[in-house]
């Protein structure tokens, strides 16, 4: 979410510092034994098998001899190995390919693992096989759609009461900052902030940037020196100033009241977002045509529940989005899977078949039918809580204009990269110049 110079300008040299400590770490261990792992392809993605390049490096004085070998898993299995006996003289390196089987599309787990006289280390990766082809076994509920308009029905009947604060303490040289209320779904009062860019027309309008939180994150105001973006930021019900009678612990939130397919506290957190689309139709200084919806990790699925369920979002960006194809999250993830497990135990007569029945209705996947909004999706191909074969099975889904970045070494996050894509495709598109 971050478009002014002023925050590129602190990553920046956020990254020149940890530049020059990563060069005075190489400095030091360049007598130490190291490896390199190189994809043949620039994201670990390929047409028909995976091929690497597995480096070993030895600038110590002694002979190394021992094995480099890799080991391919999938779903928890073991499909695939590969060893190779070595020599690598004191004071050089070797190069070592590995040209893989040929694999079904899908996402596989790759170890590669070198044990060698004086040193023994692992590298864990992750390569994808025409993942374009990956299609989810599980469909939409057939009721899908219609619980979706009995929440936003009864959204509707709730008065949202807007409630805008100026906080002339937060400003900034250049932007106002406003304490931003609401009530949403249940009566609930939900909470956060937008700042606009000060200006001295009154009929000056600006285009409008929705961001939502990530799981259990505490929003802040968002300032910095874009002259033509309100940016607002929400914080959803049991999180952040929106806490209130939702105020669970950190791990509890994710399955409060999961059991109940109508009252999980995610078909309010949803109808929070939809609200929060409601206050920007609802202000004058905001375009409602210019709206870019964007989180990540829960924020990121949120944004396409909101850019599925709510027409007037034009533009959608999701990083890292959780709960997608929840039926094959089982056994690819630990949360929240394990979180809701835990739960489930304590519930006498509850299944987790029940209660991924009931999160298919909540299933990012299956809000996707419904995205018609332009849409870019960031995902790590090392992610411990978005596995890229749920992440590819939604966004195969999506039929209009779309792009996805991978980033073979990252987990669950993605890089500035992204973001900078994020804001050049949101400008252009918005016409911001």
């Amino acid at each position: 979410m971050q478009l002014s110079k002023s925050i590129k300008f602190c990553l920046l040299s956020l990254g020149l510092v940890m530049g020059a400590c990563y060069a005075v770490s190489a400095q030091n261990e360049e007598k130490e034994i190291s490896t390199v792992l190189t994809a043949g392809s620039k994201n670990a993605i390929f047409s028909n098998n995976a091929k690497y390049t597995f480096e070993v490096k030895n600038p110590t004085g002694t002979e190394q001899t021992g094995t480099v070998s890799y080991v391919i898993s999938q779903h928890n299995k073991n499909i695939d190995s590969s060893v190779v006996k070595v020599k690598i003289g004191k004071h050089s390196s070797e190069k070592y390919s590995f040209d893989m089987p040929a694999f079904k599309a899908g996402f596989y787990k790759v170890n590669f693992m070198v044990n060698i006289t004086e040193y023994d280390d692992t590298t864990r990766r992750v390569f994808g096989i025409r993942p374009e082809e990956i299609r989810s076994q599980y469909p939409k509920p057939a009721d899908f759609d219609a619980f979706w308009q009995k929440a936003k029905d009864e959204l509707a009947q709730v008065k949202p009461q807007f409630k805008v604060t100026p906080m002339p303490k937060l400003n900034t040289s250049n932007r106002n900052v406003y304490a931003i209320e609401m009530k949403s779904l249940d009566n609930m009062t939900i909470r956060g902030w937008m700042t606009v860019p000060m200006t001295k027309s009154k009929s000056r309008k600006f285009s409008v940037l929705l961001g939502l939180p990530g799981y259990q994150v505490n929003l802040s105001p968002i300032v910095g020196n874009d002259e033509d973006l309100a940016i607002i930021t929400l914080n959803v019900r049991g999180q952040g100033n929106s806490r209130g009678p939702i105020d669970t612990r950190r791990d509890e939130f994710i399955f409060y009241r999961v059991e109940d397919r109508d009252n999980y506290v995610m078909r309010g957190v949803i109808m929070d977002c939809l609200r929060g689309v409601d206050f920007i139709f609802s202000r004058p200084e905001l375009k409602h045509d210019n709206i870019l919806v964007s989180g990540g990790s829960m924020g990121g699925w949120l944004a396409m529940a909101t850019a599925s369920l709510d027409k007037r979002v034009n533009l959608c960006s999701t990083q890292n989005p959780i709960l997608c194809d929840v039926y094959n999250l089982d056994g690819e993830v630990t949360w929240p899977i394990r979180d809701i497990k835990k739960y489930v135990r304590t519930q006498p007569g509850l299944t987790l078949k029940k209660v991924l029945d009931n999160l298919a209705y909540y299933d990012g996947k299956n809000f996707a039918y419904n995205i018609k909004c332009p849409l870019i999706m960031g995902i790590g191909l090392l992610d411990p809580y978005a596995p890229p074969a749920a992440e590819y099975a939604t966004y195969n889904v999506l039929t209009d204009s779309k792009r996805i970045m991978v980033f073979k070494d990252l987990g669950h996050e993605i890089s500035q990269s992204y973001k900078e894509l994020e804001g050049r495709w949101m400008r252009d598109t918005f016409a911001l110049f």
